[in-house]
Parts: C-alpha cells; structure tokens; sequence
C-alpha cells in the first residue's frame, strides 16, 4: 500500500504505530529522531506520510520539518504531528505539509483513521 515514515524517539510508540500500520499492510520506515529521518529519505527511501513527533534528541521535529519545506523533493510529504506538546501547533502553521496535530497519548483508533483518510487522499 504506501510507504509510512515514523519518527518518534520513543521506542514503545513506535513498536504500536508500525503495529496499526503493518495490520493495514502499510510499509513502515523507522527513525529516532530528525536528523535518521533526513538521512533515511536522503538515502532514497522517500515515503508517502511521515507521522512525526516534535521533541527528539539531535535534530527536534520543527527543524526536520524546516528541512523538508527546504527541498522541492520533500516540500509536499503530508506529515501528521504526534507531540505531548499540544501549544506546538502554532509553531507548524506555517507549514503546508503539516495535514494534522494529534497529542500523546493519544488513541490509536484516531490515529489510524487520520493514516487512511491522509493517503486516501493522496491517491
């Protein structure tokens, strides 16, 4: 189906997100932080929707995001926040990748249907 990159630094969040997806037969791209990211989509392996958390050792979520708008290759990715830290959607309004904020913890459910209406809409 599509190509999914998560990049959270919290292993168990990971483990549950690349769970839903797999169950929905989504390939999943793991990264630990921003700066594993940009190398991993650097590296070639460009993915459909990243659902990304905002703060991370090495490179945060905003500056990886910043990095993404920077190049014509990546600008588009649509890119759902998952962050504990709800006051950081003002910091992403700026941002026209950025399709929607979703807070820790948060209900897998929710999240699973925010993925499928994201790359339905891709499509």
């Amino acid at each position: 189906m599509a190509r999914v990159m998560v990049v959270d630094d919290e292993k168990d969040v990971v483990e549950l997100i690349r769970f839903l997806l797999e169950r929905d037969g989504h390939q999943v791209v793991e990264a630990f932080n921003g700066r594993e990211a940009l190398d991993r989509i650097n590296a070639g392996e460009r993915p459909d929707l990243i659902i990304l958390d905002v703060m991370m050792p090495e490179m945060d979520g905003y500056t990886f995001n910043a990095r993404l708008q920077e190049n014509d290759a990546t600008r588009r990715i649509p890119v759902i926040i998952l962050t504990a830290k709800g006051q950081m959607r003002d910091v992403f309004e700026m941002a026209s990748n950025v399709v929607f904020y979703m807070e820790k913890p948060f209900d897998p459910k929710h999240l699973r249907e925010k993925i499928q209406e994201v790359l339905s809409k891709k499509k």
